[in-house]
């Protein structure tokens, strides 16, 4: 950067060296009025007074250089350690340190932003972007292309030595965004409440509701509302099963984007068919207390490619 601000100065003044020139050749041609003459009482005369804020354009034209050196110029990654106090959320911690959430989330493989533990150790890169894993197919200009980023910066943050990315290995990509969902996944904002009302039962073990003395896992949580309350679809998604089950009575799963399915149980009546699609909040039900039920209540689980999720930690 200091050799660029010479070679800017250099040219500037150059450039006013040649603008100045012909209003003074007389000086070296012999003019009559220059010989034997003074200069005028200000001692440049009057042409000169297009550059009397010369000193103000140089250095606005550097700070700009500075500007564009900093956004464009490709770093290496560097780490700063932080240890999470109470009180630290993501969206403090990202503009303390001048960087954006996705930044924080990703270099620390933060799945759920909502379970940072105090003295927990985060990493801080000096820049912003996020982790990405090659894929086979993958080159470092098809994964610059992928993130709004440049190759040569993803060459240089991870000091590779030649433009080839091994399958598997993890890169960070410079100025790299994590996509919409899986922002909301992270911050456990993806899936809208399917009905209003109270949570009567959590996830996980419980002692059995009808009374016997042994436990059972619970595989979701249990929303208590009035009979026919609408039941709303918690994601867009396509609706993979529409039936009964002598335990769930009235049911509907939903398949959605990124391995995520929602069932929703006990329905007093079904109001969507197998097959269609439907929005985030649309009418796919009604409360009921139908199957293995002591009240009317919609039971509600969510799955990640197969495996329960606690609904709690998805809802917003």
């Amino acid at each position: 950067m200091n050799a660029m601000r010479f070679v800017v100065v250099l040219f500037l003044g150059m450039a006013i060296g040649l603008y100045f020139l012909p209003h003074h050749a007389g000086f070296a041609a012999g003019d009559p009025a220059a010989e034997g003459s003074s200069l005028p009482g200000n001692g440049i005369g009057g042409a000169y007074l297009e550059t009397a804020n010369f000193d103000e354009q140089l250095a606005s034209l550097l700070l700009e250089m500075d500007a564009a050196g900093a956004r464009e110029r490709p770093r290496l990654l560097l780490f700063e350690t932080h240890r999470v106090q109470r009180g630290d959320v993501i969206g403090n911690l990202a503009r303390s340190y001048g960087l954006n959430e996705d930044t924080i989330l990703s270099v620390n493989n933060i799945r759920n932003s909502r379970l940072l533990q105090i003295g927990q150790v985060l990493r801080i890169p000096n820049q912003d972007g996020i982790m990405s894993t090659v894929d086979v197919s993958d080159t470092l200009e098809t994964i610059a292309e992928r993130y709004g980023s440049d190759a040569e910066a993803i060459r240089i943050a991870n000091q590779l030595f030649s433009e080839a990315a091994t399958p598997g290995t993890t890169l960070f990509i410079p100025g790299g965004r994590l996509s919409w969902m899986e922002r909301q996944e992270i911050n456990g904002d993806l899936f809208m409440w399917p009905v209003a009302g109270r949570i009567t039962s959590g996830f996980g073990w419980r002692p059995d509701p009808f009374g016997s003395s042994r436990r059972e896992f619970h595989n979701g949580i249990d929303i208590a509302a009035r009979m026919g309350t609408p039941i709303r679809a918690s994601m867009a998604g396509r609706v993979s099963v529409a039936g009964w089950d002598n335990v769930m009575g009235n049911f509907v799963i939903i398949t959605h984007a990124r391995g995520y399915r929602t069932l929703y149980a006990h329905m007093s009546r079904i109001r969507v068919r197998q097959g269609a699609y439907v929005g985030a909040g649309q009418h796919i039900g009604d409360v009921g207390s139908t199957g293995r039920s002591t009240g009317p209540h919609l039971h509600f689980s969510v799955f990640r490619h197969g495996t329960l999720v606690n609904p709690r930690t998805v809802l917003r």
